[in-house]
């Protein structure tokens, strides 16, 4: 059976928004529908692995709406400050919320598109999406989901037999539709678009959706809301430098209010503790570089706040974010700790060890995968030498959580740009997916290594 009885349950929560949040769209008829990656891992957390090639194609390459959930697939609406210039024209351009359904641990769970076609807010753009955005997607989301990042999985993504013309890859170039597992579609810029249009009404609505539906809470509360989400997404930050990701494009559309992480780009890993790295090409400022990830992400949920305003009196929103710091430091602790394969202690102690290993890893420019590869559940090895001295003395003070014969035996499993592009050379002059596949089982072998 397709459709897991037990565990398929769909939803339409979406709808009780009201016509308002979104517009209903049509997806584009690709030319041809090549099935090329499958999730059946995330699948089966929404009861659907059962479905064959030929269902999966129709549902998520044709758009067929799955039995239960959305009648048709719905562009939602919203603005946004890109690069801290704030624009009202922006919303889903080339993707929609084409389902929703429960998890096994009853989230709501939406799945969205990337480059299924035009919308009323597509502007100029031609809704589509290429084939190597949407393989660097596919590896984005695996490596996040293994180092322990909150993020959205690629579901599918399946292609379309379009040649793209664009400025940033060789063209003419391959197209794609992608489909992402994801709790929740509703952004930052959701809230700042209906502050925009002064619809207080629409403001109460959406933090009751948010609320109900994604924190599963009741009430209206602007403040519950803003405390929330200061909290994911102060985890989130801490998660990004734990992991040596940098993002890229840290826009308030692209900070999901439940703080997961979605939408890669210009992503990139940094080799080393570099907080100069920039992702984006076009990030000519450093705006969003590797060590300002924090910052940003700050200032993104400073904006929800100046959302919530015409709700609430700003001095208890102010308190709040001043909270961001603390959050933020604490949540670095336990990602750096987890990381390592040790159980913070819960004092002063644990924020020291953090930035003496920030600290040496900046210095020395040691590889931030082959530092915790090597640290993970051990003592330093020998060959680490002076500027570790402190690194080891503050580990040996820390017992390991899991045993290091349960680790990853293999090198340090990294995602750097260098193997990407030979992941994605296979695919564009031979058609061979083989590597791909191959990455993603080893990343997945390494996560579920890391996590014990």
């Amino acid at each position: 059976m397709p459709f897991d009885p037990q565990a398929y349950r769909p939803e339409t929560a979406l709808l009780t928004l009201g016509d308002g949040f979104y517009d209903a769209v049509q997806a584009a008829d690709f030319p041809e529908t090549r099935l090329r990656f499958r999730n059946d891992r995330a699948a089966a957390e929404i009861g659907i692995a059962g479905l064959t090639d030929a269902e999966w194609t129709r549902h998520f390459g044709r758009f067929d709406p799955l039995p239960g959930s959305l009648p048709q697939p719905l562009a939602l609406r919203y603005h946004g400050h890109q690069f801290r210039q704030y624009n009202p024209d922006i919303g889903d351009g080339r993707g929609f919320t084409f389902a929703q359904a429960r998890d096994t641990n009853g989230r709501l769970m939406d799945l969205g598109t990337k480059g299924s076609g035009q919308t009323p807010w597509s502007r100029f753009g031609d809704g589509r999406l290429t084939l190597k955005g949407g393989v660097r997607e596919i590896l984005a989301a695996e490596m996040l989901e293994a180092l322990g990042v909150p993020t959205s999985r690629a579901f599918s993504l399946i292609e379309t037999g379009e040649q793209l013309a664009r400025n940033d890859e060789p063209s003419p170039t391959r197209s794609a539709v992608l489909v992402r597992l994801s709790h929740g579609h509703i952004r930052i810029g959701t809230f700042q678009r209906l502050a925009f249009e002064r619809d207080e009404a629409g403001l109460r609505t959406l933090t009751r959706y948010v609320l109900a539906n994604l924190y599963g809470e009741s009430g209206d509360d602007p403040l519950r809301l803003l405390d929330l989400v200061i909290g994911r997404t102060a985890t989130l930050a801490a998660r990004y430098m734990a992991a040596g990701f940098v993002h890229g494009v840290l826009n308030s559309d692209n900070i999901n209010v439940t703080g997961e992480s979605f939408d890669y780009g210009p992503w990139r890993w940094t080799s080393s503790w570099d907080p100069a790295f920039t992702a984006a090409y076009f990030d000519h400022a450093g705006l969003y570089a590797f060590g300002r990830q924090p910052e940003a992400i700050h200032w993104d949920a400073m904006q929800l706040a100046v959302s919530l305003r015409p709700l609430v009196e700003a001095e208890p929103m102010i308190a709040l974010l001043e909270t961001f710091a603390q959050r933020y430091g604490e949540a670095i602790v336990a990602a750096f700790l987890w990381r390592l394969g040790r159980t913070p202690k819960g004092s002063g102690d644990d924020q020291a060890l953090v930035q003496s290993v920030e600290r040496a890893l900046r210095d020395t420019a040691t590889p931030i995968d082959r530092f915790f590869h090597d640290a993970f559940a051990q003592p330093l090895p020998d060959g680490y030498g002076a500027p570790w001295t402190e690194v080891r003395a503050a580990l040996a003070a820390y017992p390991p959580r899991t045993a290091r014969s349960a680790f990853w035996h293999g090198e340090p499993c990294s995602m750097l740009i260098d193997e990407v592009e030979t992941i994605w050379s296979a695919i564009a002059q031979s058609d061979d997916w083989g590597p791909l596949h191959a990455k993603v089982a080893q990343v997945r072998a390494f996560g579920a290594a890391l996590a014990g």
